[in-house]
């Protein structure tokens, strides 16, 4: 597409590559190599480039006004890579602000905030079968570790670079298990507090961890390991700080005019998703993260607040932010047809991973949020009460199919006095850990792709930190050290197990209960299959044993157990199956006419295998 035609699009809102305009690159133009900045600033008076190649201040280059509507543009030589910049800007009123320049590609790090010029061109990949053969992973194993860059691990008060984290943290992902690193924002922000999800460049890679370079390495490697990249993206708010978006050509130009809608509740600005410049600006975003860096995935933040004005419900449809998220993600699947769309939604508004083709939002993926709230309260409750609460766990396949759910623990689940999951179980230490080790054997034979935070798969107790890396030490405790080996192992069954993710959301196939009725001894039972095998999962949620268990299979036959969360190895009580187990019939009419006997020890959760017969032609 050529420069008009961007332009053009940009303002009609359904640009996707504003980027390739906008901001500041390198070119060479009468024989005379520079950079030329181009900016939309629609109610500027004047705008000059300011810098460290100008001596800031003392000799301004002003920029052009083009023929097209509120763009500016100057070619400045002699500009080179890294050094800083900003664009100061009359308004109408002639007040002089300075900005960071919106699609900036790198940024000072903080507490300094001017955009710095970087060439992307040097980025270099070896990735093309990765590239090419990656899918949206509807019947492949999805397991994702959520990462704070910033606090994963530290070098004393400095936290790892891209670098470091490219030499440890690919193999310790890789080594547990999980399929994809999911990172909380990695887009340039001020405040550290708000790890990420206060934006001021959608454009700058995050320079506290290292360059763009280093980045795009990172993910190469990834991709070599076989790992895929999700990334956050925050398009319903952005910072206040003045050097950022905020009244930007002195007029409201990224925010809403109106007092009403223009602050959010995070004390930020809400993007005016009704402006069609506004509308590009956030789409070429989303698209240059996957065409710079080639990322696998995008997890769009606060979905419920996209869709409703203020997030809530009673004040109605924002029609235009919705237009915006079909706009953005028919787009996105166009362009990127192998990249995952993520919302993180909390609504119940419909058709969120439905095609924008048949009225629907157009995500590939919704984080299930009612199946986690609704998990995390019963593994919560007493025992005693649990058969008051039963439903608390039979209820999400009720709705399962309504969407394509991703099952989430979250870094939200891990703040702000929640507590952290193992200590969200009801009990002492022990019963924490039996109880968390039944909870992932539960979340990883549950239909839908699977999150967790980091910490979750070390059995962390202290609540998240961005100050502070995970509690590494606890490792070298027996119960945090078995409980990390049996979540790898978990993990690790997961992919390997067919049954466990190719069917997740063809209705009618894949799963089906044994038993959701046993309240009284909080029991429960039910199947994954595919074509070719039957996976059987019994959760013993209580603290009884039962040395003689009958659970009725859907086949004769001998079944193996593969899971025990309470072998020894796992600092549990050894209370096992290891012997395959023959079916017997058990003289019963229903769908199961026969039956095996397990020993299920007190909170054990079981998996039980077995190939499908295959039934001759």
């Amino acid at each position: 597409m050529n420069q008009n035609k961007i332009i053009e699009s940009f303002h009609e809102g359904h640009c996707i590559e504003a980027y390739r305009i906008f901001g500041a690159h390198f070119t060479t133009e009468n024989q005379e190599f520079g950079v030329r900045f181009t900016v939309y600033a629609p109610h500027a008076r004047n705008i000059f480039v300011v810098g460290t190649f100008t001596d800031w201040d003392t000799s301004a280059v002003q920029m052009d006004r083009t023929e097209h509507v509120g763009i500016w543009s100057v070619f400045i030589k002699g500009v080179h890579e890294w050094d800083a910049y900003k664009y100061k800007i009359e308004t109408n009123r002639g007040a002089y602000l300075y900005k960071a320049d919106p699609y900036a590609f790198y940024s000072q790090t903080r507490p300094e905030n001017a955009s710095k010029i970087y060439n992307l061109e040097d980025i270099r990949w070896n990735d093309d079968s990765w590239m090419q053969e990656r899918s949206k992973n509807f019947d492949k194993p999805v397991s994702i570790y959520e990462v704070y860059a910033g606090g994963w691990k530290k070098n004393g008060e400095y936290p790892y670079t891209y670098v470091q984290l490219q030499q440890e943290l690919i193999p310790y992902v890789k080594e547990k298990g999980y399929t994809h690193i999911e990172f909380m924002p990695l887009c340039e922000y001020p405040y550290d507090g708000s790890w990420g999800y206060q934006v001021s460049g959608y454009y700058s890679l995050n320079s506290r961890y290292g360059n763009p370079t280093e980045f795009a390495a990172f993910v190469n490697a990834c991709h070599a390991a076989g790992i895929g990249v999700i990334i956050d993206m925050v398009p319903v708010h952005f910072v206040k700080d003045d050097f950022g978006l905020i009244a930007f050509d002195g007029e409201a130009l990224y925010e809403y005019a109106d007092q009403e809608n223009a602050e959010s509740e995070w004390g930020t600005m809400n993007f005016n998703l009704w402006n069609e410049e506004v509308r590009s600006f956030l789409m070429s975003s989303a698209a240059f993260w996957c065409e710079t860096y080639h990322v696998d995935g995008i997890r769009v933040d606060a979905v419920s607040n996209l869709i409703y004005w203020g997030g809530n419900k009673n004040r109605g449809v924002n029609q235009g932010s919705v237009d915006f998220v079909k706009r953005q993600n028919y787009y996105l699947n166009r362009e990127f047809p192998g990249v995952m769309l993520i919302a993180e939604d909390s609504s119940d508004y419909p058709k969120v991973t439905h095609s924008t083709v048949d009225g629907g939002l157009g995500f590939d993926y919704k984080w299930d949020l009612g199946w986690m709230n609704d998990t995390l309260k019963y593994y919560a409750t007493d025992p005693l009460f649990r058969v008051y609460d039963h439903h608390k766990i039979t209820f999400s396949m009720h709705y399962f199919h309504s969407e394509r759910f991703l099952l989430p623990f979250s870094h939200d689940e891990n703040v702000h006095g929640k507590k952290t999951i193992i200590d969200r179980m009801w009990g002492d230490y022990d019963t924490k850990f039996a109880q968390v080790k039944n909870l992932y054997a539960y979340m990883f034979a549950h239909p839908g792709k699977k999150l967790n935070f980091m910490g979750n798969d070390i059995a962390s107790f202290r609540e998240f930190d961005e100050k502070r890396e995970l509690d590494w030490f606890l490792l070298d405790y027996p119960k945090h050290a078995a409980f990390a080996r049996y979540f790898c192992d978990v993990n690790t069954l997961y992919a390997k197990e067919s049954c466990l993710y190719k069917e997740d959301y063809v209705k009618g196939n894949g799963f089906q209960w044994i038993d959701a009725d046993n309240a009284k001894q909080s029991v429960y039972s039910f199947i994954r299959e595919d074509d070719s095998e039957i996976l059987i999962c019994v959760l013993n949620c209580k603290g009884e044993k039962y040395l003689e268990y009958n659970i009725p299979v859907p086949e004769s036959g001998t079944y193996k157990e593969i899971l025990n969360s309470e072998k020894e190895m796992y600092g549990g009580c050894g209370i096992c199956n290891p012997s395959p187990l023959q079916s017997f019939e058990n003289g019963m009419h229903g769908k199961f006419k026969n039956s095996i006997t397990i020993r299920l020890a007190p909170w054990a959760a079981i998996w039980l295998s077995k190939k499908k017969v295959t039934k001759k032609v």
